[in-house]
């Protein structure tokens, strides 16, 4: 780990040399592509985009243009972690269903190709922002753009999953209890070091989850630095990595992308972009309130209850996604040089989601 401070957009923007670690043979690849792609045209160059701690993703450009592949990492790997083939099936439903994601070309399972199950899909020309204050941009369109991942949130969570293919895509009761269990278990395969509150919360949050509100497609990982902008207008062109994507509960989904409102700031870039003491009215930034309130208009709901334990439970389990991170960091599959920086984020996670589960009545 390093101890000088990153600049988030710098750092994770653009793209890389691929490590040796996650190469591939791209002649294999060019071939592979030119017979299941009719549109595809080598020879073809990859590079690894800097941004993103799980699936190494690159930028593919061949004769035909430009393309994004998205894999498996080689190595060992959590248990249902990774699943590509997920994130291609929701993919390929939301883009027949008009939202905006890039549209998906095509699933390989067979791991000769370039060692692990891949997909392909469509290079999409945009900005990224990996901080939330949106560096460069004037208050109105940073209210615009706020708006628009509003808009675009709730319009996720307002498809009818059955009518887009998706029914059997998860189950749709007990989502956040499922989580739960499943973040606690792979906290535990990732652990490096004993954290009173991460223990606490693994014992205090199933006994404390509230009854489900409603069932919809939820991403898992809802944030700005997961969508591609308009360069000239504040529009969502595409929101990426929906590697933890189901069916459950809209609210627990809504309330992860709240986070960045009260997230623990951190000078080395890790974990997510923090809005604590930012000045939001100045740079035309919702308060936390008003954007609950125009989701909870465009979803028609009166509000959200329960949100201190919502709070709770997102902050635990982003502690524990980043657990995972520094779990691959010790077992050599990490894909992202900065991923060792995850250590320091972690605890500051717990005692965060800790604070509001005492909010919410945790002794």
């Amino acid at each position: 780990m390093s101890d000088a401070p990153i600049d988030r957009q710098t750092v994770f923007s653009g793209t890389k040399d691929v490590p040796e670690a996650l190469a591939f043979d791209v002649d294999r690849l060019s071939a592979w592509l030119e017979k299941a792609v009719p549109e595809f045209k080598g020879p073809l160059a990859a590079r690894q985009f800097k941004g993103g701690q799980s699936n190494p993703t690159y930028m593919i450009e061949a004769a035909s243009g430009r393309y994004v592949l998205r894999r498996k990492p080689p190595g060992k790997l959590l248990p249902s972690a990774h699943a590509v083939d997920r994130e291609f099936k929701v993919l390929s439903a939301l883009h027949g269903a008009g939202f905006p994601v890039a549209r998906p070309l095509i699933l390989c399972d067979d791991d000769a190709v370039v060692g692990t199950m891949f997909y392909l899909m469509d290079f999409i020309e945009g900005r990224v922002y990996w901080v939330p204050e949106l560096p460069g941009c004037d208050p109105q369109e940073r209210s615009a753009i706020y708006d628009a991942m509003n808009a675009t949130i709730a319009q996720l969570h307002t498809i009818d999953y059955e009518a887009v293919g998706l029914g059997d895509f998860g189950k749709p009761a007990g989502y956040v209890t499922r989580q739960i269990k499943r973040w606690s278990q792979q906290y535990r395969a990732s652990e490096t070091r004993e954290i009173a509150e991460m223990e606490k919360l693994i014992e205090w949050l199933p006994g404390a989850t509230p009854p489900d509100a409603g069932a919809s497609i939820v991403h898992g990982d809802f944030r700005l630095d997961n969508m591609i902008l308009a360069k000239d207008e504040p529009k969502v062109l595409a929101v990426l990595d929906w590697e933890l994507a189901t069916l459950g509960d809209p609210i627990g989904d809504f309330t992860y992308h709240l986070m960045q409102w009260h997230m623990p700031k951190s000078r080395f870039g890790s974990g997510t972009g923090s809005l604590v003491d930012v000045d939001l009215a100045s740079l035309g930034i919702p308060s936390l309130d008003d954007y609950v309130a125009r989701y909870c208009e465009r979803t028609g709901r009166d509000g959200i209850a329960n949100l201190d334990f919502y709070f709770a439970y997102n902050f635990f389990r982003l502690a524990a996604i980043l657990q995972g991170i520094i779990g691959r960091v010790r077992d050599g599959t990490a894909t992202n040089e900065n991923a060792a920086d995850m250590e320091r984020q972690v605890l500051p996670l717990a005692q965060t989601a800790w604070g509001f589960a005492e909010r919410a009545g945790a002794r």
